[in-house]
């Protein structure tokens, strides 16, 4: 599941924010804030794990005799960064020129001109420049659109069964998470692909911060094991 944080009121086509008529300090439209979109489940999954890994950790290192402490030391080394990438750092930013894709070892900058569509079957990804990416902060439920098609099913037949018809809140949105966040994000694709500051192409860029201490762990890990 996952779940904007802090959302902005979606832009309009000029790109200034609903409630915002007059433009920012330098006379152009107004900036808002980027709509950040994360996995909740993910997050709590990972501090938990984090929190285990850490007290079983560093037991060992404290207490272990021989090479237990050096073997626990190069597990952490190894564990905590690949636990935090797939865990805790997938985050999709999206902004009024483009939307930023952080999964565990790359970050990716899509201008909205680049972005060719998005689409959440299996898993949620977007096209852009010839490429796929996908976005792992935004995780597909198959359970949890098997939920939200039979709810809807339900609001559909009550109606009908009842002899009334349905209220404000019967047309309440019963989507997917995942569905609901993609649609959004096609929403702001089509409204701002045409903004001056959303022109350009793809950049990916790799997260060394990541790789490098999961890399240095998984050497060390391998010499204590071999030694």
């Amino acid at each position: 599941m996952t779940s904007p944080d802090d959302p902005a009121p979606a832009p309009q086509p000029d790109g200034e924010p609903d409630g915002e008529p007059d433009g920012g300090p330098d006379g152009g439209p107004t900036p808002y804030a980027d709509r950040v979109y994360r996995s909740p489940g993910g997050i709590v999954g990972g501090v938990l794990l984090l929190g285990l890994g850490g007290w079983l950790g560093i037991d060992a290192i404290l207490r272990g005799e021989g090479r237990t402490p050096w073997l626990a030391l190069a597990g952490l080394l190894f564990a905590v960064p690949v636990v935090i990438a797939f865990t805790v750092r997938p985050a999709v930013y999206a902004g009024a020129d483009r939307l930023l894709v952080r999964n565990p070892f790359r970050t990716i900058t899509l201008p909205w001109a680049s972005v060719d569509t998005l689409r959440a079957s299996y898993t949620s990804e977007v096209l852009a420049g010839g490429a796929t990416y996908q976005l792992w902060a935004v995780p597909v439920s198959l359970r949890q659109r098997k939920r939200a098609a039979r709810q809807q099913n339900r609001a559909a037949a009550s109606p009908t069964t009842l002899g009334r018809t349905p209220g404000p809140g019967a047309t309440a949105d019963r989507r997917a998470q995942a569905d609901q966040t993609m649609d959004d994000l096609r929403e702001l694709a089509e409204s701002n692909a045409g903004r001056d500051g959303a022109q350009g192409e793809p950049e990916v860029r790799w997260a060394f911060e990541v790789i490098a201490p999961t890399l240095a762990g998984a050497v060390l890990l391998v010499i204590m094991l071999l030694i």
